[in-house]
This record gives C-alpha cells, structure tokens and sequence, in this order.
C-alpha cells in the first residue's frame, strides 16, 4: 500500500468515472497485480461494481469498475430551531426518502432525537432495508457544536441541549458512527457538493429563526476552536443599537434581521406576520412594507458581511434558510451594502446568490459529513487489512468500520499532502 491501498482507489472511483484496471495502474503508478489486490476487498464490500465493458483496442474487451453508490446508506438528519427534517441517503449523497415535521428545539433532546430515529427506523421498513445497512448518521443542530464530542456547546436557542452526549444516545438505537455538527455547516458542505464544487472560499448564510453561517475557506470547513466559527448572528450592527437580543445582549443582527424581528416589524404595521413564512408570502404578494422591511434585513445583513468579505476575502456567497425565499430583494439588500462598503479588490470576483440546492443542503451535508467520515482512505485500508486477516466471513463488515478506525490514526501530514496531490 506505499502507493496507495484500496481506500485511496476508492476514493479515485467515487467521482462516479467508471475506470480499467489499466487506467487506475496509469493513475497510481501501480502494477496491475497490485491493483487487483487492492481492488478485491472493495469488489467484496460492494463499495465497487464491474460495469459494462470499455471499448476494445483489439484483444478482449476491458472490464470497468465504478463505486457502487447503493452499496450502503447513510442517515442524515437538519434539526432547525422549529423543524427537523430526517433522510436516508446513498453513498453519493442523493437523498433516496425524508420526512419534514414541525419539531421545537426546545422540546429538548430526548424527545427531537427520539423523533428522529422513530422515524428513521420507519424509513427503513418502508426501504425494507436493515439497519445495518446505515453506515453512519450525520446530524445537523442550531447552535454551536463540538465537532470531536458531538456534544452542544452553550447553545442560545436550546434550552437542555448544552453538553448533551447526542452520539452516545443516538447510539442506543443505531449502533453506528454519529457525527454532528452545526447545521449550517452542513448546509455549506451541502451547498458546495452540489452546486459549487470547485468553490473553495465561501460563505453559506443562512437567515430564518437565527441567522449564522458555515464558512470554507481553502477548501475546508472552518469550526473553530470551540465550534462557534460562522456565529455571526450575534455580531453587533449599527441600526441595531439598544435592541435587545435573546442572548442577553444588545445591537446584535439576529434581532434586528432573523425572521421573527422582520415579522414584528410587519405587525406592528398591522400585518398578519408571524413566522418566515408569513413575512414571504407577503413579500410575493408584493405587499410594500414587507419588501421595505426585508430589503432593510438585507442592508442589515450586509454590514456584518461587509467585515467578512473583508477578513475571509470569499468569492461566493449564498443565501440560504427559510427567509432567503424572498428572494431578490433581500439578496438586493444585501449587496447594496457589500459592494457599497468592501473594496474593490475583495469585491471585484465576489458573486453573492441564493441557495440553489435549498432545503436539501442540511440533509444532503450530513450525509456528506457521514459518508466522508466513514469511507476516509485511511479507514477504508483499515477496513481491508481486517477482511484480509479475519477472513470474509462477516456479511456487513461495514458495521465495524468505527471499530477499525479506533486502531487507526490519519496519515502523517506529509503523507496526507502527498495522497491529495495524487488523488485530488
């Protein structure tokens, strides 16, 4: 494996490129002996598939392998602070059932979990898949994660979350790795898988109860060193000054521009408002004040973006969350006061845009979060070196992947640099 084992493979075949042998020999720089080898544990896993034969330059045609995407599942689950969305997925990401419900984050752990595998084991049964087909659940909270625990860490909107071991009680039911992270990380993560790829300095916002974002910057997802990167709902703003924030201070932008401060403004105008939804239905029924006032979120907004374009010079920033289905004018806001206040130079590339994956982005990122986390090159040759020495006798070896992982530490830095110079 000095070149590369079976999980580096793997990791080359999950863009989706069915490949020969010969053409992964040509990448690897390995013998075609050494890449049979590697190969064998992922045929057996079902990680890999032949597929239908490559041309013919004259002998016998060549036969193709690609990852089988449909080999396992994830489950990935969006906790909002009053929804919850929970899905089975494939090793791609593609999200294969969900359900949505009305669920209060300050209902409180035990019960939004409980709601959670509930109604997981249901989408099981209505695959007919067993539950050891799951390989891992990524879960997505509102509020400040730390990210090696799983455990909230002094959420504001999460009365009885702080501390709370989620992965351990979530394993009560589905024995499997539980990752968790802040939702709208994920929705980053979601975002970029899908739609922006190659992006690899971006903002994803997200504006609905709360307001805060997953930032990538040199590819990777910052979380910071207590979980609380991209909180910028508790940034102060100008026009938010004396106003009184559920946190317990004052002039923070989530309570002059989340969607229950727009929604107050409406009604004291004497509008019907309520919740996001309430406020976008006005806004699409071209009701005025509900435009004035959304427009006046995104200017809002946009001071506090003004700082991070500034300090993390992204080239994209999206729009999300329940309040960004306004669409236009509060994306309007937005850049009126970006493009007016940063720089030429740090604005010049700068694309700022609504979500194009929407709801999606927080279940398809957890399943990100899960499947990356399971099937890392290192894990994955782990998991090979187990089947080569125990045998093949285990049907779902996919089980003890963690287990393996224990044993394992990552590839030494320069290594680790090496293997994605080879295999980007």
């Amino acid at each position: 494996m000095d070149n590369g084992g079976p999980g580096e493979l793997l990791h080359i075949l999950r863009d989706g490129r069915p490949r020969t042998r010969a053409e992964l020999a040509r990448i690897t720089g390995l013998g075609r002996a050494a890449i049979s080898s590697r190969l064998e544990p992922l045929l057996k896993l079902g990680l890999v598939v032949p597929v239908s034969d490559a041309a013919s330059t004259g002998g016998r045609p060549s036969a193709r392998l690609a990852f089988n995407p449909g080999a396992r599942v994830a489950a990935a689950a969006d906790v909002g602070a009053t929804h919850a969305t929970v899905a089975l997925t494939d090793l791609a990401g593609r999200v294969l059932v969900e359900t949505t419900e009305r669920l209060e984050i300050s209902r409180g752990p035990k019960a939004v979990l409980d709601w959670l595998t509930m109604t997981l084991t249901d989408h099981l049964k209505a695959m007919k898949r067993p539950a050891r087909d799951i390989i891992a659940f990524g879960i997505g909270l509102p509020g400040p994660v730390e990210h090696s625990t799983g455990r909230p860490t002094s959420p504001p909107i999460m009365p009885g979350w702080d501390g709370f071991d989620v992965p351990s009680y979530v394993r009560q039911t589905f024995d499997v790795p539980v990752l968790v992270d802040n939702d709208v990380n994920l929705m980053a993560l979601g975002e970029r898988a899908t739609r922006w790829p190659k992006e690899d300095n971006m903002i994803f916002l997200k504006i609905a109860t709360g307001i805060g974002s997953g930032v990538i910057s040199g590819g990777v997802l910052q979380r910071g060193a207590a979980g609380v990167a991209g909180d910028v709902g508790h940034i102060a703003v100008s026009t938010g000054a004396g106003i009184r924030c559920h946190c317990g201070k004052t002039a923070c932008l989530e309570a002059i521009a989340g969607a229950p401060a727009v929604a107050a403004r409406l009604r004291e105008k004497g509008h019907e408002a309520f919740t996001a939804n309430d406020v976008v239905a006005l806004v699409r029924s071209g009701d005025l004040a509900a435009i004035q006032a959304v427009r006046q979120a995104g200017r809002d907004i946009g001071e506090m973006l003004n700082m991070c374009v500034s300090f993390i010079n992204p080239s994209l920033i999206v729009v999300g969350g329940s309040l960004a289905q306004s669409g236009e004018h509060l994306i309007a806001g937005i850049r009126e006061t970006v493009y007016a206040r940063s720089t030429p130079l740090a604005t010049q590339h700068l694309n700022i845009t609504q979500s194009e994956t929407g709801p999606e982005a927080g279940v398809v990122g957890a399943s990100i979060l899960a499947v990356e986390h399971v099937l890392a090159p290192y894990r994955v040759n782990d998991l090979a070196i187990r089947l080569h020495s125990e045998g093949h006798e285990d049907t779902h070896p996919l089980q003890k992947m963690e287990d393996a992982s224990l044993m394992s530490k990552p590839l030494p830095d320069v290594l680790d640099k090496q293997l994605q110079d080879t295999f980007p």
